[in-house]
């Protein structure tokens, strides 16, 4: 069965079980003899494909000379059971040299750079050094050089999507609780307009709706390329999925250690969206830069500085940029959550008419993307893209989008299905709404089960400068489990959401 240079010959089986990353299991007997334990990595090979893998051990689940492959190692492979594959141990990555270059703070070139995204994607290292590589970006920021390089080779190292005419986008950096929704008024603006905008966006990740999944509550948003490609010329306008898609994997990578480690340095921040933008050849992108308490950028001297990053690199890489820095003090819109926030974005889009803050960030943003085209004059894109969206075309396309990605194009904003379970919160005082906790919020939703439940989330009935009297409705929780609606309701009781005011504060002594 020993070939060479510690190659091995094996029957490989299919494990059925989904484990996030490419794993093999190994009779113990068959790792002793290759000298593997847990959490080695080795190379497998079928045919022509290779892909690494986590070696995990079993005394009885595999007989020797047979390994069995988790799903993401047989799909990378193309296994199926009873499929002949070699297996070797791995050795260090050739970029392991430069990794450690990174981590002492020494600059790296564009092909030092390109080698570590490369072996990154491969699946060539742990957890462990993909967190080093994040975490050494907190110690020794990027320069300038070594972003765009990163960039570059994000989008390299992946797919790209073509399209023969030019491609105009808009992104969020996030931060603010209900801002999933823009996206859903603003993407028909632009495509009614006539431009070409098929958006790719991301799931929630500590938020409690991305645009995908709002968007998924309504229509089917996982695609191909070429169904993309192809959906695009129909309807100028997109709200899908990026996750299958293969743009720029490496960002998915780090994105998953990210959120592990809580931190989310700028610089990999602005190389997530550039190079996602960039494998779908956008040329033309508005970013939005929400500012305020509790958002992801509470200062606007920083979010200024981060505008400038963005406009830099866009400059190096060939795009154009427009960077949009919006209010983030209070949740955009009246609703938190996947389905709440579809339902909010369709009533606007059919009734023409909605919640100020989502409304007017909607027309902001698509005006901005509009300019960009250079069809409208500087300045005039929000009132050209307000007139799109009173007139109803924005609503038609709308439609258009959600029956072409295979949803009902018919759906009323009552019919969306929302949590079955629900409790509201009431003023215990008459007065005025004076500030919303967007961190509590957030951890409000997710507690009740958003983004995984799309009909939790929520529902403000009262935002910042509302006059309330005492035993008004504040905010409804919706969820489909009465459980998780307990446990948010005992963390919206202890971190309060809503902060009413009267005329009285406290009185001495």
């Amino acid at each position: 069965m020993l070939v060479s240079k510690g190659v091995r010959n094996f029957t490989a089986g299919v494990l059925e079980v989904s484990t996030g990353r490419p794993l093999l299991v190994v009779n113990e007997q068959d790792a002793l003899e290759m000298s593997l334990t847990p959490h080695s990595k080795v190379l497998v090979k079928y045919e022509d494909r290779e892909a690494y893998a986590t070696v995990t051990l079993t005394k009885t689940m595999v007989a020797k000379g047979r390994v069995l492959a988790s799903i993401e190692l047989a799909e990378k492979l193309g296994l199926k059971e009873g499929y002949p594959v070699q297996v070797k141990p791995a050795g260090l990555p050739g970029s392991y040299a430069y990794l450690l270059k990174r981590i002492r703070g020494e600059r790296l070139s564009y092909n030092e750079m390109y080698s570590i995204i490369r072996d990154v994607v491969n699946g060539a290292y742990g957890e462990a050094e993909i967190a080093a590589f994040l975490l050494s970006q907190q110690f020794y920021v990027l320069d300038e050089d070594e972003l765009t390089s990163l960039i570059k080779a994000m989008v390299e190292t992946g797919v790209k999507i073509s399209f023969d005419e030019p491609v105009f986008d808009e992104h969020s950096i996030g931060g603010v609780p209900g801002n999933s929704k823009v996206a859903m008024v603003a993407v028909p603006i632009v495509a009614s307009f006539g431009l070409l905008i098929p958006k790719t966006s991301s799931r929630a990740i500590t938020s409690p709706a991305g645009t995908a999944d709002t968007m998924e509550v309504l229509a089917r948003v996982d695609f191909t390329a070429e169904e993309i490609r192809e959906l695009a010329k129909k309807t100028r306008g997109l709200l899908v999925w990026g996750g299958k898609l293969n743009l720029a994997p490496a960002d998915d990578i780090f994105v998953n250690v990210e959120r592990k480690l809580s931190i989310d340095p700028w610089h990999q921040m602005v190389a997530s969206i550039l190079s996602k933008k960039l494998a779908m050849s956008v040329e033309s992108l508005v970013i939005d830069i929400p500012v305020g308490k509790k958002a992801k950028i509470e200062e606007p001297g920083h979010a200024d500085q981060l505008a400038g990053l963005f406009i830099r690199q866009a400059a190096k890489l060939g795009m154009r940029v427009k960077v949009a820095i919006t209010f983030g003090g209070q949740p955009i819109g009246m609703s938190v959550g996947p389905a709440l926030e579809a339902k909010e974005a369709l009533e606007a889009l059919l009734n023409r008419r909605g919640s100020r803050s989502l409304v007017d960030k909607a027309v902001l943003i698509a005006g901005l993307t509009m300019e960009l085209s250079g069809k409208v004059p500087p300045g005039q894109g929000e009132s050209y893209a307000r007139e799109l969206f009173s007139s109803g075309r924005a609503y038609e396309k709308f439609r258009e989008i959600v029956e072409a990605q295979g949803g009902n194009p018919n759906i009323k904003p009552e019919e969306v299905p929302l949590g079955r379970y629900t409790y509201t919160f009431k003023s215990p005082l008459e007065g005025a709404v004076t500030y919303i906790d967007n961190a509590a919020v957030t951890m409000v939703a997710r507690a009740a089960g958003a983004p995984f439940d799309k009909g939790a989330g929520v529902q403000f009935h009262a935002k910042v400068g509302y006059r309330v009297n005492k035993g008004d409705p504040l905010f409804t929780i919706y969820s489909n489990s009465e459980s998780r609606l307990e446990e948010a309701i005992s963390l919206a009781s202890k971190y309060s959401l809503i902060t009413v005011e009267g005329m009285l504060l406290k009185t001495l002594p």
